[in-house]
């Protein structure tokens, strides 16, 4: 732990966001045991995600974007605001220009370019793009402490790299699976699923990178990473989480999720 703190912001979000990798891909390992998952726990754990993301987006990124905001003698909610509506144009743009698919979606429902991409690639894809915001709010998140900003801390940006990858466990069992059940071997849809996270690490040092370099755009990087959070959530997770039945499965593990990781960063932060 005290060799962790002597590490740079960037060193620190990057071996955070490889944890988090690590996580998915061991979620993703349980295709060696499954070819198939039962819908309610495929429910259970997607609305689990979705409330750590909407609790990490607020306590974790939407907070100190606001106490920031505050400090630097702007109008506090000027930045969170337009921070988190860009990071929500960011993805929506992002959704129309990469061609991808959403899991449990026939082909025909393919969005983005079009192409003729097979179904395996476009599932990675969409969850290759999902990955984006959680990398880059682990990134601005160590890259806020670097600043030492109220609300900003160490153990903070932990809890919130420990909730992502709490997450990202059963997310990465969900990824995995569909690819088995295109008819992939077990060995391919394991590296699919756990490949599909190697975008975190990239967008974590990004973002660090940037907040380090740039303490006046700080407030809007929290708030835009949060906005692309949120956006994934209700645009991505929340639909799946439902596209089963047993809603009130899905709604349960949300209320789950979101509570862990509300406990995580009050009592860490």
């Amino acid at each position: 732990m005290d060799f962790f703190l002597t590490l740079s912001p960037i060193t620190q979000a990057f071996l955070a966001t490889l944890f988090t990798w690590g996580v998915t891909a061991l979620g993703a390992a349980g295709v060696f045991l499954f070819k198939t998952i039962n819908p309610k726990i495929l429910n259970a754990m997607l609305g689990f995600a979705a409330g750590v993301m909407i609790a990490a987006s607020f306590w974790s990124l939407l907070a100190p974007s606001i106490t920031l905001s505050e400090e630097l003698g702007q109008t506090p909610w000027v930045p969170p605001a337009v921070g988190f509506l860009l990071g929500g144009i960011f993805l929506w743009t992002m959704d129309k220009l990469i061609p991808h698919l959403h899991i449990g979606l026939p082909i025909k429902q393919a969005e983005g370019v079009k192409t003729n991409w097979r179904k395996t690639f476009l599932l990675f894809l969409a969850i290759t793009l999902h990955n984006i915001p959680e990398g880059l709010a682990i990134g601005v998140a160590f890259g806020a402490v670097a600043h030492g900003i109220p609300g900003a801390t160490l153990a903070g940006a932990m809890a919130l790299a420990f909730g992502i990858g709490i997450q990202n466990f059963p997310e990465g069992f969900a990824v995995s699976i569909p690819f088995r059940r295109e008819g992939m071997s077990k060995f391919k849809s394991f590296m699919y699923g756990q490949s599909s996270a190697i975008v975190e690490p990239i967008a974590a040092v990004l973002g660090a990178l940037a907040v380090m370099t740039l303490r006046p755009l700080l407030p809007y990087a929290l708030a835009f990473a949060a906005g692309a959070m949120i956006y994934v959530t209700i645009e991505e997770i929340i639909p799946e989480a439902q596209n089963h039945g047993h809603a009130d499965i899905a709604t349960t593990g949300a209320m789950i999720g979101f509570t862990i990781m509300m406990i995580l960063d009050v009592a860490l932060g």
